[in-house]
C-alpha cells in the first residue's frame, strides 16, 4: 500500500511528488497520458516558481536554457505607449523570471523525481475512487491501487475532484483564446514581449527558446474562427498583420496551435477526507500575468512538507487543513487579479478601453509602478501571516525581520567552512534553523529534531543579518515558522502547531 498516490504528471504533480520523495514518503505518480507532453502550454517561471524548483533540486540548467526577458512593450493603436522593465533586481526580487516551455519544466522535474527513485506510471487512467477511514482505493483498467492519501493534480477536468464530490464553481472570462508557436523572422527584439492593443482586441508575441521561435496569442470571437490548426494560424497571422503591420509571410512554420476557453474557477474545498487537490484541479484562471503554473508549484511545495509530517506520524492530519487555509486565499487573489487584468487588456467595454489606453498603459512607464508590478507578479510577496500557522497580526518585526508566515528574505548566511553564501541557495526542501552565530543552535536543533526528524540544517547568519539574537525556524517552503529566544517556546510551538498538544503558544515570544 502506497502512502500517497498523485494523479497527474504535470508541473504540480511532479513537484509534489519530488517534495514527498525527498522527505522519505512512499509516493506513486500515475498519469492517463501515454507519454510526456511535447507542446509548450505555460510559458515560464516567475521568480518564486524558480525558487521552488531550486529547493527541490530540479532547477538544473533551466536558467541557462531560458529566454531572458528585459521588457514588455505595449502598443496602443499601433504606437508603442509603455516600456515595462522586467527582470531588474529589487530588494525583494533577486532572481529573474524565466521564459521557457512547460515541457522543459516538466522534464527537469521528472529527472529529479527519477533521481529520488520514483518513475511516472504512464497510461494509467483513473476510473473510480472510494475512500474509507483508513485509506483510498483507486480503480484503473485491470488494476486497483490502495493508498493512504490521494492527491488530485489532474487539471481543470480533474476526475479526482469529481470523484470526491468537490464543487468547482466559476464563470468564463473570454470565450475563445488562440495560441500558436511558430518559427518566424519577426523584426522584434529577442528579449522583449510585444503586445498590441486596439479597441477590444489584442495580440501578444513572446520569444521562446529555439531558433526564431515565437508564441503568438490573441482572443477571438467564435464566429471569426475557422476550425482546425490552419484556421487558428490564419487568424493569428492576420492579427499580426493588422496589429503590428508584419507580413504573414514572415511566419515560416507553425509548430503547434491550440484554442481554449478562459475560465475563472475555484474548488469549494481543497480537501475531502483523504483526498486533496492542487494546481489546476483546484483553481483555473486567465493566463495573463503568467501565474498559473507558478501557483500550482506553490500548492505542491506547501502541501508536500505537511503531508510528509502527517505520513511519518510527526503531526496530526489536522495539519493538512492548514494547506487550504494558506493556499486557497492565494488562488482566490490570483483569480481576481488575472480576471481584472484580462478584462482591462482586452477592453471589453468602451469605458475599459479609454481607461486602458489613457490611464493604465501610460502608468506602466513610471518606475514605481514598474517595480510594484514586477514584485507582485514575482509571487515573492506571498505570505501566510494571517493563516493558522502565521503570526495573526500584520507588519514586520524590528529591523524588518519577518513575522511567522512571511517568506524569509534571501539573507546572507555562513556555511560551516565560513564562506559566505545566500540563504535560499542553502535551504533545500527541508527545515532550517537560522542562528545568530556558529554554535548557537545545538539545543534548538535537539528540540526541533525530536518533532521534525533529523533531516534539518543549522545555518548561522552573517553578523549584518543577525542584529537581534533570536533563532528562526524556517519551513521547507522558505516561510518563517517560528522565532524566539528559548527552547521551551520552540517545543511548545511545535507541539501546538503539529497537533500533538492543545497548549497555546505565547504571542509575546514572537518578536
Amino acid at each position: 500500500m502506497s502512502s500517497v498516490v498523485v494523479v497527474g504528471a504535470g508541473p504540480t504533480g511532479l513537484a509534489l511528488a519530488c517534495g514527498l520523495a525527498a522527505a522519505g514518503v512512499r509516493v506513486r505518480v500515475v498519469e492517463k497520458r501515454q507519454e510526456p507532453a511535447t507542446t509548450s502550454r505555460a510559458l515560464g517561471l516567475q521568480p518564486r516558481g524558480a525558487e521552488v524548483l531550486d529547493r527541490l533540486g530540479a532547477l538544473a540548467d533551466l536558467p541557462e536554457r531560458s529566454v531572458g526577458i528585459a521588457r514588455v512593450v505595449t502598443h496602443v493603436n499601433g504606437k508603442p505607449m509603455a516600456d515595462l522593465q522586467v527582470g531588474r533586481p529589487t530588494k525583494l526580487v533577486t532572481r529573474p523570471g524565466l521564459l521557457m516551455s512547460q515541457v522543459d519544466v516538466e522534464a527537469a522535474l521528472r529527472q529529479r523525481l527519477s533521481e529520488l527513485g520514483v518513475e511516472v506510471e504512464w497510461g494509467k487512467e483513473l476510473l473510480a475512487v472510494a475512500q474509507d477511514v483508513s485509506g483510498v482505493t483507486l480503480s484503473f483498467p485491470g488494476e486497483q491501487i490502495r493508498s493512504t492519501w490521494l492527491i488530485g493534480c489532474d487539471g481543470a477536468h480533474s476526475r479526482v475532484r469529481k470523484a470526491a464530490g468537490i464543487d468547482f464553481p466559476g464563470v468564463s472570462v473570454i470565450e475563445n483564446f488562440l495560441l500558436a508557436d511558430v518559427q518566424a523572422d519577426l523584426p522584434l527584439p529577442p528579449d522583449t514581449v510585444s503586445v498590441w492593443l486596439r479597441a477590444d482586441s489584442m495580440l501578444g508575441a513572446f520569444p521562446l527558446p529555439g531558433h526564431r521561435v515565437w508564441r503568438l496569442m490573441a482572443p477571438a470571437r467564435a464566429e471569426d474562427l475557422d476550425p482546425g490548426a490552419d484556421g487558428i494560424a490564419n487568424e493569428l497571422t492576420r492579427q499580426l498583420r493588422d496589429h503590428a503591420g508584419l507580413a504573414p509571410s514572415l511566419v515560416a512554420k507553425v509548430l503547434w496551435t491550440s484554442t481554449f476557453r478562459i475560465h475563472r474557477r475555484l474548488a469549494s474545498t481543497y480537501r475531502r477526507g483523504r483526498i486533496l487537490l492542487a494546481g489546476d484541479a483546484a483553481h483555473i484562471h486567465s493566463p495573463f500575468g503568467g501565474q498559473g503554473m507558478n501557483t500550482g508549484l506553490g500548492d505542491a511545495e506547501n502541501l508536500a512538507w505537511k503531508l510528509a509530517l502527517v505520513t511519518h506520524g510527526s503531526a496530526s492530519d489536522a495539519l493538512l487543513d492548514t494547506y487550504e487555509a494558506e493556499r486557497r486565499p492565494i488562488a482566490r487573489e490570483v483569480l481576481a487579479s488575472t480576471s481584472s487584468l484580462t478584462r482591462m487588456v482586452v477592453g471589453d467595454t468602451a469605458f475599459a478601453r479609454v481607461a486602458r489606453d489613457h490611464v493604465f498603459v501610460p502608468l506602466m512607464n513610471r518606475p514605481l509602478v514598474q517595480r510594484l508590478i514586477w514584485e507582485q507578479s514575482s509571487q515573492l510577496k506571498i505570505h501566510y501571516r494571517t493563516g493558522p500557522l502565521g503570526a495573526r497580526f500584520g507588519g514586520r518585526g524590528p529591523l524588518g525581520t519577518p513575522r511567522a508566515g512571511d517568506r524569509v528574505p534571501d539573507l546572507p548566511c555562513r556555511r560551516t567552512d565560513r564562506s559566505s553564501t545566500r540563504l535560499h541557495a542553502e535551504l533545500g526542501a527541508r527545515w532550517v534553523l537560522l542562528v545568530p552565530a556558529p554554535g548557537d543552535g545545538e539545543a534548538y536543533l535537539a528540540v526541533a529534531e525530536r518533532h521534525l526528524g533529523p533531516a534539518m540544517a543549522v545555518i548561522p547568519l552573517v553578523p549584518s543579518a543577525s542584529k537581534r539574537r533570536c533563532v528562526m525556524l524556517v519551513r521547507p517552503d522558505g516561510h518563517l515558522a517560528w522565532k524566539g529566544g528559548s527552547t521551551t517556546s520552540l517545543d511548545t510551538w511545535l507541539r501546538h502547531k503539529l497537533g500533538t498538544t492543545t497548549h497555546h503558544t505565547p504571542e509575546s515570544d514572537e518578536t
